[in-house]
This record gives structure tokens, C-alpha cells and sequence, in this order.
């Protein structure tokens, strides 16, 4: 199937220069030349042709990591049949390590794109140099995590193909790939059982969950809260059978599963229980029982804990003391260099709950809404690039009513969304400066205006630009009904579609940002005002970013990928002819956002105006070479485009 042609090395001319080669990459510089000539002879050499797979999507792990000696290789995973670039891997490059740091299949595909020589490092050689020198510990988890993502399949289930860091001041790094330590004896009981035969085997075997099977598969799971909730309150009869107060259905997992894969699971589904089954599906055999329990012992900030307390916050101030929390947890992590896409991943979990809660305790507050709506956070936090406790941006979108009614459920919504925007304003997330938020009688509207506003904006750009501000078009539903989210977007991309005039503005407003530079190549800084002689990282250098990745993936119908980071890499596999620009654009954002956030972390601000004085020499060439790719997006956008100036 892989027509792969593989040779021991035997010569000590070819083992020497194979050391030689590793020692001018990461993490092989970090060890002595001597233990590079023990490591390169055990090395295997695979000569993999074009187009030729070396590993795929649920293939067995293998015995080794791997280095490309030359070519290039991509990594990638499929979702809704469609493959999804991750990463691409050039001379120097390593890949595959999840055998290193997990038990279960591969996670993604490894195919040649041209010609390769790849050379495979055996694990059990390897391991030692790991145990012995934490640089090279620190190098391989963070390239172990930055080639992984989620995607997320037609019915809603999730392909797990991150491998997740968190980082804790009394744990070492290594736990987020350790094996958790779980229940491996758990009570299992068969659906028709009675709920009080079910109780008193919990209470024997001193558990506090049992997992309902049928026909030795398991198909729910029952524990003490589901006791309490439809027991105690005399909702059922204790005779009735057990599958009437479950939970269904289980979420099944892997077994040896990590720490970091259990506790993303838990908190995508948002359950307290995993099922862990010898397949990992549900048509398998029950091998354990994970608790919510097992990962607060594996690790002490634990982001499924947080939302927990989101969840039983009912007031400003608990959110807040969570919001800290997790400022926290994106300090620590980025001192640690944990990948910037999973502490995105992370942060924005925790940010959009805790918008939730804020329109949930203004329901409370107000009484049921009057009709079905949506709560959209947009702009940054609607790409879930929100880090900094910077400005709150929100939408409010109700169910079409008759004319009649339609004043007086307005005002609900407006009354709904003044008491949400303000507990998120004593949270720490300012009001909007230009008013995008949904307390705003503009930016709260039916479904039937936001589809005529939506129209205009996009029809006819250039009438009243004070009207229009991209931000709009990056949205992520925090509550309520998923319907209206998507009648929104299917509006936009159709409206969208072919429509040059619109791209056309988007085009000249993305080019208009401030340039990074001035004529003779030196940072463009302030001039005047506050922040005098500070860099704009911002205006400068995210937004070019951000609103180019917008444009374009609405320009190719590139649906469901908001964050900036990931559309370029989506564009980098849709638009092969510029995909070299798009991954250095990815690159360059996260490089980018990762000295504003480190700024502003440090600083206590928002992180927008960099103090370049404070930098030093090896971080301004990093922010220098980043900014590069701006120039040549802007080349891209000009020619595909072929603009003209609006103004």
C-alpha cells in the first residue's frame, strides 16, 4: 500500500552524516555529538515517493518518530470528507510523535507531497535523551501539540486529534500526556435493572456511578446527581428500571487515554463521566469508568473545573474570580510555550461560558424570553482569539414576531442584553468603544432585519461605510438557538457568492490599516498622544491579518473556520497556488498574537501598544519576520481582486 523502500544503516560514513544533519536542528542541538552517533545508528531510511502515505488515520502507532531529510511532507485529518491541512514538514522537520506521548491510534495522515528521504528514529533508542534533558522534553511537547487540531464530523461528533497541554506550577509537563489513572473494575448494570437493586450495588461496591449496558454494549450511565435530581424529588419510583433516569449516551473514549484528551472530551460534551470501552466506541466492551474526579487529581486548574463554577455562578463576582483563573492559566501556559492555538482552544471555552451565564442570569432575572433567540459574540471571541480581557462585542438575534408584538419583545431583549453586557462589563470585558453590543438597539434586531441588514451590507458596501464593520461577519453562537446562526450564515455566503463589488471593499479595507513600516524600513510607531513611540501591534499587524484570512475564505465559500490561524490553513490546502504565504501568514498571526498577549499579560492593558524599547533583539527580528508576510497577503489580495480604490 506504501510502497515504501526502507534500509539500515551499516556504514559509520553514512551514521556520521546522519548526525551530522540531525545536529543542526531542533532538539538534536541540545545533545553532544556523541549521543547523536549512538542515535543515528539505529536510524531507519525511507525513501517515500510522491503522493505516498507513511502513516494514517487510525493506522497502529509505529516503533518510531520521524525527521524529514529532504522533500516535504503534510500533515493532515479529514472532516465531512473533506481533508484539512495541518501542518507541513520540510527538511529538518519532526513528525509522528504521538507514539511517544499516547497509547491510541494516529490521529492524522503523514503523505509525501513531493519525493522524500524520511529518517525514522526508533522510541526506545530515543527515550533516555528525553528523560535526561528537559530542553528536549520542552521541544518535542510543543511540536507534539502545534500539529494537532479538532475537526468535527456531519453528525456533530468530534475527531480528537488534539493532544492538549496545560501547564500547573506542582506538575510537570509530561502529565497532559500521561495515562490517566482511572476506575478499571466499574459497576456495570443491565438496562431493565431496577433503580433501587442499581442503588444498592453503588452503595455495596462504595461507587458513585454504574454504567447501564444493552447487550453487553454500553448505553448510558447513571450516577448520584441523577439520584438526587429524579429520585429523591419523587419524580420516579425507585422500581422503575434504571434507563429511565440515565444518561444517554455515554460518551465512550479509548482505552489509555491522556489526561489533556479526557479533559477536552468532558468539556466539549460537557458530561462528569467518560465510559472508557476496548475500541473506544460504543459498540464495545466496558473497560472503565473516568470521573471528573480522576482529572482534578490529575491536575489542579483544570479548565472542565472552571466551567463548572461558571455554571453554578449567580452573580458578577464568581465570574470574575473564574475569569482570573483563567488569566492565570493563559499566563503560566504561554511562559511554558504551550502552543498559542490550544490555549485559544481553552480560553474560548471558558469565555463563551461565561457569556452564557450572563445571559442565562438576566433570564432569571427577567423571566422566559418571548420568543426563540440567539446571543452571538463577534469579533475577536467570535474567532475564539479572545486572550486579553479586551472590549465585549455582541449581537442579539430574536424569532420574527407580528408587527404588533414586535415593540414589546424588542424591549425584552434590550432590557435582556443591558443586564448581560453588564455583568460581562463587571467581569472585565469593557463595552465595545464603537457599541457593538447587543444592548445597543442597532445590533438588536429579528431575524428578518438582520437578513435585510446583512443584504445591505453586503450589496451595496459603499453607501454608508460608518454602518459597516467587518467584526460582523467572524460571530459564534454563546446561547440559544443554532438555527439562527446558521440561517445567518447561509445569508452571508449566498448573498456573497461572486459578489466582486463587496470583496472589492473588503479588499480596499483590509489594505487601508496603517502600514508596519515607514519608508526606510523602521517600525511605524506613534507620534503623538499616550502612547507616544509605541508600536501599534494591533491596527498593524493583527487586523491585516485577520481581515485578509476574512475575505478570502468568504471570497472561496470557505465555511466554518472563524479563527484566523486556521483559515490560513485551510486556505494553504484550498489555494495550492499561494499556500506557501498562507501557512507564513499562519505563522506570523500566532508569533504576533503571542507578544500582544504576553504584553498585555505582563502589563495589565490590553496589549495593543507595544513598548519596542522593552523587547529585545532576537524578539524584534521575530516580530520583523512576521510582519514580512503582511506584504505579500496585500500582493495577493491586489492581484485577486484586480481593485480599485473605494473611498
Amino acid at each position: 500500500m506504501y510502497q515504501i523502500s526502507t534500509f539500515k544503516i551499516m556504514s559509520n560514513s553514512v551514521v556520521q552524516h546522519i548526525a551530522n544533519f540531525l545536529k543542526e536542528y531542533q532538539p538534536f542541538n541540545y545533545l553532544s555529538f556523541e549521543d547523536l552517533l549512538s542515535i543515528s545508528n539505529t536510524v531507519r531510511v525511507i525513501n517515500l515517493e510522491s503522493d505516498k502515505i507513511l502513516f494514517q488515520i487510525d493506522d497502529v502507532l509505529h516503533d518510531s518518530f520521524y525527521v524529514v531529510a529532504s522533500g516535504t511532507i503534510n500533515l493532515s485529518v479529514f472532516s465531512d470528507a473533506e481533508e484539512t491541512l495541518l501542518n507541513r514538514c520540510n527538511p529538518g522537520d519532526i513528525f509522528g510523535l504521538r507514539p511517544f506521548f499516547a497509547k491510541n491510534n494516529y490521529k492524522m495522515t503523514a503523505k509525501a507531497r513531493e519525493e522524500c528521504i524520511i529518517y525514522a528514529i526508533p522510541i526506545v533508542t530515543f527515550k533516555p535523551f528525553v528523560a535526561k534533558n528537559i530542553d528536549v522534553l520542552n521541544f518535542l511537547l510543543e511540536s507534539f501539540a502545534s500539529n494537532h487540531k479538532n475537526t468535527q464530523n456531519k453528525d456533530g461528533s468530534v475527531n480528537e486529534a488534539i493532544d492538549s497541554i496545560h501547564f500547573s506550577e506542582n506538575q510537570s509537563d509530561m502529565l497532559y500526556f500521561q495515562t490517566l489513572t482511572y476506575n478499571k473494575s466499574p459497576l456495570i448494570v443491565k438496562s431493565n435493572s431496577a433503580i433501587n437493586e442499581v442503588a444498592q450495588l453503588m452503595t455495596n461496591n462504595m461507587l458513585n456511578n454504574a454504567v447501564v449496558v444493552n447487550g453487553g454494549y454500553p448505553i448510558g450511565i447513571v450516577t448520584d446527581s441523577d439520584f438526587r435530581s429524579k429520585i429523591a424529588t419523587g419524580k420516579l419510583s425507585i422500581t422503575e428500571p434504571i434507563d429511565k433516569i440515565m444518561a444517554a449516551p455515554v460518551i465512550t473514549v479509548n482505552q489509555n487515554i491522556s489526561v489533556a484528551e479526557a479533559q477536552l472530551i468532558m468539556l466539549k460534551h460537557n458530561v462528569t463521566h467518560l465510559c472508557v470501552t476496548q475500541e473506544g466506541t460504543n459498540k464495545s466492551e466496558v473497560k472503565g469508568v473516568i470521573s471528573e474526579h480522576d482529572l482534578v487529581v490529575a491536575q489542579a486548574n483544570n479548565p472542565g473545573i472552571l466551567i463548572k463554577e461558571i455554571n453554578r455562578a449567580d452573580n458578577a463576582k464568581s465570574l470574575k474570580f473564574v475569569r482570573d483563573k483563567l488569566t492565570e492559566i493563559i499566563y503560566s501556559s504561554m511562559v511554558k510555550s504551550i502552543p498559542l492555538a490550544h490555549i485559544h482552544t481553552i480560553a474560548s471555552e471558558i469565555n463563551l461560558a461565561i457569556s452564557k451565564r450572563a445571559v442565562e442570569l438576566a433570564i432569571l432575572d427577567m423571566g422566559s424570553p418571548p420568543t426563540a433567540f440567539a446571543w452571538l459574540c463577534i469579533g475577536s471571541q467570535g474567532r475564539k482569539e479572545q486572550l486579553l480581557l479586551t472590549n465585549q462585542s455582541n449581537m442579539l438575534v430574536f424569532e420574527d414576531v407580528p408587527a404588533n408584538r414586535y415593540r414589546d419583545v424588542k424591549n425584552y431583549y434590550l432590557k435582556l442584553a443591558k443586564k448581560a453586557t453588564t455583568t460581562l462589563e463587571k467581569v472585565g470585558y469593557p463595552l465595545s468603544s464603537e457599541g457593538y453590543v447587543a444592548s445597543n438597539m442597532l445590533w438588536c434586531k429579528s431575524i428578518s432585519d438582520w437578513k435585510k441588514q446583512y443584504s445591505n451590507w453586503i450589496t451595496t458596501p459603499g453607501e454608508n461605510i460608518k454602518d459597516i464593520s467587518t467584526i460582523f461577519f467572524d460571530f459564534e453562537i454563546a446561547f440559544g438557538e443554532q438555527k439562527v446562526e446558521d440561517i445567518l450564515v447561509e445569508l452571508i455566503y449566498k448573498k456573497a457568492k461572486n459578489n466582486m463589488l463587496f470583496f472589492d471593499y473588503l479588499g480596499n479595507d483590509a489594505l487601508r490599516k496603517p502600514p508596519p513600516f515607514t519608508f526606510f524600513k523602521k517600525f511605524n510607531v506613534e507620534e503623538e498622544g499616550e502612547n507616544k513611540g509605541k508600536f501599534d501591534i494591533k491596527s498593524r499587524a493583527l487586523e491585516p491579518l485577520i481581515d485578509g484570512a476574512r475575505l478570502l475564505c468568504l471570497s472561496m465559500g470557505i465555511k466554518g473556520v472563524n479563527n484566523t490561524y486556521l483559515r490560513y490553513k485551510q486556505l494553504a490546502l484550498v489555494d495550492s497556488k499561494y499556500s506557501e504565504v498562507y501557512l507564513n501568514c499562519a505563522k506570523a498571526f500566532i508569533k504576533l498574537s503571542k507578544i500582544r498577549t504576553l504584553d498585555g499579560l505582563r502589563n495589565d492593558t490590553n496589549g495593543q501598544f507595544i513598548n519596542l524599547q522593552k523587547l529585545n533583539k532576537l524578539d524584534k527580528e521575530k516580530l520583523k519576520l512576521a510582519l514580512a508576510s503582511i506584504r505579500e497577503l496585500e500582493e495577493i489580495i491586489k492581484d485577486k481582486f484586480q481593485l480599485t480604490q473605494f473611498s
